[in-house]
């Protein structure tokens, strides 16, 4: 975990350190004066390379094939541009946002593409494409972390949530990784395994522990589900309420747990960059309801700059409440293995 850190801060450049401090003294001044300012680029993004899935998530939108937005596949030529523009600012870059990345045909030649600009990549994937070919290209290609989804141990449990999903392609795409990682003599890309807890797989944490070791994985991480329809309960909320996201109110009613603080250091230090150009604020705007503006018609500072993201951020340390995408927030809310 500590060489992972290490690689991280390696990224680290002078230019990339004033802009960073410029967004802390800035989101401090933001949250103490209850007037929103940012002059500096986020120091995080994601990206989206598709919409597109293999498999069928009951809580996702991408699964439930659910979106309002269109399904695509994001241009090489504007995420190229995107990062152009950023590269001086951005520390890390998360090729993530709906969908499977590696169902998009130039993945990683856009890892490549950042890595080479010396920011720090990760992507989130279910891994049923991880063949050992696939695998290779993966080291080569820079990527610095890989967060591979488990959410079971046996196919019966792990089915339950990842409708269409092969738990076996799961622990063979993760074995590929870790021989091609052993082939090429890499430290990169760090493999986290994650186990998104829900009632029909909490009985399974501590073999999904005894998985990773067993494997060899880097690391092991537990999130708590988000839910759409939480109030009058599912079938997919943990007993243990360690792992659970909501808790039951007097009334009977679910709610969430954490208490919505009137501040969100994310709106300041990072965005999200849909398929199609899209920006928005958080990944929490899994439909882009909340649209800041477009870098396939302006460039990504005239967005992040702009009056229409200023006004979000105001809005947002004055009641957040109000704003639909912050009332499921999971800050706190992921549970280190």
């Amino acid at each position: 975990m500590w060489s992972d850190y290490i690689n991280f801060l390696s990224k680290l450049t002078f230019k990339r350190a004033i802009n960073a401090l410029g967004l802390v003294f800035g989101y401090i001044y933001s949250k103490i004066t209850k007037t929103p300012v940012n002059g500096f680029l986020p120091v995080a993004l994601a990206i989206e390379p598709t919409t597109s899935c293999n498999l069928r998530c009951p809580e996702c939108p991408s699964g439930l094939r659910s979106f309002t937005r269109p399904t695509g596949m994001l241009e090489t030529k504007l995420f190229e541009n995107v990062i152009t523009e950023l590269k001086d600012a951005l520390m890390y870059l998360t090729f993530y946002f709906q969908g499977e990345p590696y169902l998009h045909k130039d993945f990683l030649e856009m890892v490549k593409f950042a890595s080479n600009n010396g920011i720090y990549t990760s992507t989130s994937t279910n891994a049923h494409y991880l063949n050992y070919e696939n695998a290779k290209a993966t080291i080569k290609s820079g990527l610095d972390r890989v967060i591979i989804s488990l959410d079971g141990t046996t196919q019966d449990t792990y089915q339950q949530y990842r409708i269409g999903g092969s738990l076996d392609k799961v622990i063979e795409g993760t074995k590929n990784l870790i021989a091609a990682k052993r082939e090429l003599n890499s430290s990169t890309p760090h493999i986290i395994f994650q186990f998104l807890v829900v009632k029909p797989n909490e009985h399974q944490i501590a073999e999904a522990k005894d998985l990773s070791k067993t494997l060899g994985v880097d690391e092991i991480r537990f999130k708590t589900a988000q839910i759409y329809d939480y109030e009058n309960g599912s079938g997919l909320i943990p007993e243990n309420d360690k792992y659970a996201r909501y808790k039951k109110n007097t009334q009977g009613k679910y709610e969430i747990k954490n208490k919505l603080l009137n501040h969100c250091w994310k709106m300041w230090h990072s965005a999200v960059i849909t398929w199609d150009g899209l920006v928005v604020p958080c990944c929490f705007d899994k439909d882009a309801e909340y649209r800041m503006g477009n870098v396939s018609k302006s460039s990504f500072k005239d967005v992040w700059m702009s009056e229409k993201y200023l006004s979000f951020r105001k809005q947002l340390i004055g009641s957040r409440k109000n704003i639909e995408m912050c009332k499921n927030c999971t800050e706190g809310t992921k549970i280190w293995g």
